[in-house]
């Protein structure tokens, strides 16, 4: 037998903000975030591996990363993973530690990062309107096979939809305060 759990299905929603919040983490505002370098990989050893495990990164000032490698053998890698990532970003190499100026960013610039944690957020109310189609199939089904009655099927849509709609919300929030993040000068 079936049952229905809502606290399963916002589980999943409260996920898909999880992913949204990481997601924006990475976007670059005016200011240094050490989470901006975590989508990075280096070629080392072998593999691809991520940055903050061939070095610690840090945010000494505002508009300044760096990045310190444990193993001197790794500063090039890392450097050309710096240099060829698509954050634009210009590494200065001193000895194991990597500097990393952040330019100033450009009005067109903002825009378009604007735009981009306007897709994040989108993908991200598309998951949660997945995780609703499931939960919605799902009480459905259950209604369908007689394990429920029909008020019973009502109520536990309404309370996906109330859910839903939560999700949607915290998800326009945190955009509209990225946006303001991004745009501020």
């Amino acid at each position: 037998m079936t049952t229905f759990k809502l606290s399963d299905y916002r589980k999943r929603m409260d996920g898909a903000l999880d992913s949204l919040r990481k997601d924006f983490a990475g976007l670059r505002t005016g200011r240094a975030n050490a989470a901006l370098l975590d989508g990075i990989v280096v070629s080392a050893y072998g593999s691809e591996m991520p940055i903050n495990q061939v070095g610690s990164v840090s945010v000494p000032e505002a508009r300044m990363l760096t990045v310190s490698v444990w193993d001197k053998t790794m500063v090039g890698p890392v450097e050309k993973a710096l240099r060829q990532s698509s954050l634009g970003l210009n590494p200065v190499v001193d000895g194991q530690t990597l500097r990393i100026p952040m330019p100033p960013l450009t009005e067109e610039r903002r825009r378009d990062l604007t735009k981009v944690a306007g897709t994040y957020s989108e993908n991200a109310k598309i998951a949660v309107r997945n995780v609703r189609r499931d939960g919605m199939n799902t009480v459905k089904r259950l209604e369908k096979d007689g394990e429920i009655s029909e008020n019973e099927l009502k109520a536990h849509e309404k309370d996906i939809q109330a859910a839903t709609d939560d999700l949607v919300k915290k998800i326009d929030d945190a955009l509209a305060q990225k946006s303001e993040e991004i745009m501020q000068v």
